[in-house]
């Protein structure tokens, strides 16, 4: 082909393509941020003994795929079958305890009813020997001293008998009230024991370590027989769902991002597949004051460095699943900042 040909059509091409190139910027171009520092993340359990035991069984093994309530690990739980049994005994011994009082309270309520017959009685004696005492009393010319004497003592002694008739009494229903405080003092130790049965039955049952989702065993570093103390680090459990994305942006591609806006992602173990996401939140800070050493540029001299800001991202379908994307991979991601038309 000739030159003179050839050179127009390279420099017809080449405006084609710049304006292509620069429609493409100012239609779409200029809203798209990208960054390759982020990471796939996920709610990684450490799963860890509550009560201290010996290591029974491990029912998992690593890399194996569990559903809620499966269960991890079993520890030895002779101990707290013994701690339970002596906490229910506890709980049947203050509800004999009450149970003596109710009937010792049967028990004083007949006592107080028979003090007070016996009261009224002694008070029907007084008055027949008080009777009895004025009449011989004011027949001192029919009647000898002796008889005079004898319904004197005789009231006397009847007004004695009233007077402990009336202490009887009252002691029985003092002896009342001192049942009324056993009783609360009975009931507060049985809720105390019940307290304790319960306390008890929560040890036993965490003697049994369950998975609290579904998701897959990792990290594992219980070994059967082992003595493990309560906080115990036993192994670690991936969500086998929710799974999200940490990009961390640099401070001047900020400006124009916020939630909602949608993000594309490229995994580098994937790198021919695109996955879907959209911004959930932006962190409230940069990645370094986050640091268990903040910069401090007050000090020596001073360079100055991009700071990065985490950026959350949901991915959305599929890709939130374990499978494809794991924990901790490496991925690129794009966020079209281009507002809705």
């Amino acid at each position: 082909m000739n030159r003179r040909k050839v050179i127009p059509l390279v420099a017809v091409a080449a405006v084609v393509l710049a304006a292509g190139y620069g429609l493409w910027w100012w239609q779409s171009g200029r809203f798209v941020e990208s960054t390759d520092d982020a990471y796939v993340g996920g709610d990684i359990s450490t799963i860890s003994a509550k009560v201290a035991g010996y290591v029974q069984e491990i029912a998992v093994q690593d890399n194996m795929r569990v559903k809620k309530g499966d269960l991890l690990v079993r520890l030895d739980a002779r101990d707290y079958q013994a701690a339970l049994m002596k906490a229910s005994g506890e709980v049947e011994a203050q509800q004999a305890a009450l149970a003596d009082i109710a009937a010792t309270r049967e028990l004083q309520l007949a006592t107080i009813a028979g003090s007070v017959a016996a009261v009224n009685a002694a008070q029907a004696m007084t008055e027949k020997t008080a009777g009895d005492n004025r009449r011989y009393g004011a027949l001192v010319q029919t009647v000898s001293a002796q008889t005079r004497d004898y319904a004197q003592a005789d009231y006397r002694q009847a007004v004695a008998q009233e007077s402990k008739a009336r202490a009887d009494k009252s002691v029985a229903e003092r002896q009342l009230q001192v049942l009324d405080a056993r009783e609360k003092q009975t009931q507060a130790a049985l809720v105390q024991a019940q307290a304790g049965l319960e306390m008890a039955k929560l040890n036993l049952g965490y003697t049994e370590i369950r998975a609290p989702f579904d998701g897959v065993i990792g990290n594992r570093r219980a070994w059967s027989g082992a003595y493990v103390s309560s906080g115990t680090q036993l192994l670690s459990l991936v969500p086998a769902q929710g799974l999200w994305v940490d990009a961390n942006f640099k401070e001047n591609q900020l400006a124009h991002l916020q939630a909602g806006q949608q993000a594309q992602i490229v995994a580098d173990v994937l790198p021919g597949r695109t996955f879907t996401g959209h911004v959930v939140s932006l962190s409230p800070a940069t990645g370094s004051r986050f640091s268990i050493l903040p910069a401090e540029n007050a000090t020596g001299n001073f360079t100055k460095i991009v700071q990065r800001v985490p950026v959350r991202i949901a991915l959305d379908g599929e890709a939130a699943k374990l499978g494809l994307l794991r924990p901790g991979l490496s991925v690129t991601v794009t966020v079209d900042e281009k507002p809705a038309p």
